[in-house]
């Protein structure tokens, strides 16, 4: 079942985001032809959709739900690289260089996603030219992603910093420009830790500091930040 509480349409011509995510925004010609290419995937939270070092054979457009892209050291050490949402793609890199997926991604809740095979969207992005447009958009978006995360561990020098530079840069795309600054936190606390370079415990102290110093405002997993320049003065 697609996630709860959402309205979801299979056909991508129907989608009521079209307007709205990167490779979305199409041509009716462009989406009509990715509606014949592309199957209808729905996965339930904790579900690996592709994993580190597998052969590439598809890329996947998000539509719906929130996963998380991680890779692994030989000896086991994990690391949760970034967040997908909805709007993104997956294993383009891969695809485009015809490589294996260089990381491991796994839906944090129910999903629902776009698979295309790797020859049809080569041909596809062969086909339409404003495909090409967008997919290099989307390459540039990933890429300033990992320039962010490099950043945050980088540069920030507490483990406040990074944290609180996470918690900005989420709220920010979850916004999409409206005042409220609130989204989902679905990672663990422990899982949280591996994005900040820190351990579980400190992720839980900062967590508890900042909500008793009202700089955020916790609601089940619903996170809001309420004084986003004290968290800014923190990332600096």
């Amino acid at each position: 079942m697609p996630p709860t509480g959402h309205h979801f349409s299979e056909s991508c011509i129907e989608c009521r985001h079209r307007g709205l995510r990167l490779f979305c925004s199409l041509t009716d010609n462009s989406l009509k032809r990715l509606d014949e290419i592309a199957m209808h995937v729905v996965l339930p939270g904790r579900a690996v959709v592709f994993s580190e070092s597998q052969d590439s054979k598809a890329v996947f457009i998000v539509c719906e739900g929130q996963l998380k892209l991680s890779a692994s050291s030989s000896g086991g050490r994990t690391m949760i690289l970034r967040l997908a949402g909805p709007g993104d793609l997956l294993g383009l890199s891969a695809i485009l260089n015809h490589l294996p997926y260089e990381v491991t991604a796994e839906t944090l809740e129910p999903t629902v996603l776009k698979s295309i095979r790797r020859a049809d969207f080569l041909e596809f992005l062969q086909d339409f030219g404003e495909v090409g447009t967008k997919t290099a958009q989307a390459m540039a978006k990933e890429y300033r992603e990992v320039f962010l995360d490099v950043r945050r561990l980088a540069l920030s020098g507490s483990a406040a910093g990074r944290l609180a530079r996470l918690l900005l840069e989420w709220s920010a795309t979850a916004a999409c420009g409206k005042p409220e600054l609130r989204f989902t936190m679905a990672l663990t606390h422990e899982e949280l830790a591996s994005m900040t370079g820190t351990s579980r415990e400190t992720v839980t102290r900062l967590l508890n500091q900042f909500e008793r110093d009202s700089v955020v405002a916790r609601h089940g997993s619903s996170l809001v930040i309420l004084n986003p320049d004290r968290l800014s003065q923190l990332a600096e």
